[in-house]
């Protein structure tokens, strides 16, 4: 049985490019983004893999990074021949709260380099108004144990776009990362991380497409 997962963070955004803090805000992607999210659709394509359902969270930028990958691999989005697509915002990015929509410099600029670090580093301290990793992790995890994890359990095919923090919260679980580790982990735009796992949900092989 092939127990396939697939986590592909969305392609730069509008606001990624403008070095605002996004969260739970919803801006496009990027021209940069559009192209990361095809690349990432012929990455998946060349390397063969196929899949028989999807995950998205509510926001615009990872739902329009998996259309593009899917038409990249030639699938289409609905009718015949489309694929079972589930969005839910317990994917979505890390709230930012109070930082939400401010440019990255001028939040430094009014709390300090190192506030503004410890809100964008730290594993359980979260901006005002909003989450930290911490807080992400705690809705990602149960989608991920009730609803992702019985689907590649049962030989289903899955692919996830998501979001940099709710992906770092998925990473923790499969690669077992202390919560020291997973602050230090980077997922790049529009590159698929691919996932096999064991019989016992732990993983089997994981793999890097670039």
């Amino acid at each position: 049985m092939d127990r396939l997962l697939v986590l592909v963070r969305h392609g730069q955004s509008e606001w990624n490019l403008k070095n605002l803090f996004t969260g739970w805000k919803d801006p496009g992607l990027s021209e940069k983004g559009v192209a990361e999210a095809r690349q990432a659709g012929r990455l998946l394509k060349k390397a063969g893999l196929a899949f028989d359902v999807t995950y998205t969270s509510a926001l615009t930028r990872a739902q329009t990074t998996l259309d593009l990958m899917l038409e990249e691999m030639g699938i289409a989005r609905s009718g015949e021949g489309a694929l079972p697509r589930i969005e839910d915002q317990a994917l979505n990015e890390r709230d930012y709260g109070d930082l939400a929509g401010l440019n990255k410099d001028d939040a430094r600029e009014k709390w300090g380099e190192e506030q503004v670090h410890v809100w964008r580093r730290s594993y359980d301290t979260p901006p005002p108004g909003g989450e930290s990793l911490k807080d992400t992790g705690a809705r990602v995890w149960p989608y991920y144990m009730m609803e992702i994890l019985p689907a590649v359990m049962n030989g289903r095919r899955v692919l996830v776009s998501a979001h940099g923090n709710s992906l770092r919260s998925l990473a923790m679980v499969l690669d077992r990362l202390s919560p020291e580790a997973v602050t230090k982990l980077e997922i790049a735009t529009g590159v698929p991380i691919v996932y096999r796992l064991n019989a016992d949900t732990t993983v089997a092989s994981k793999l890097v497409l670039e």
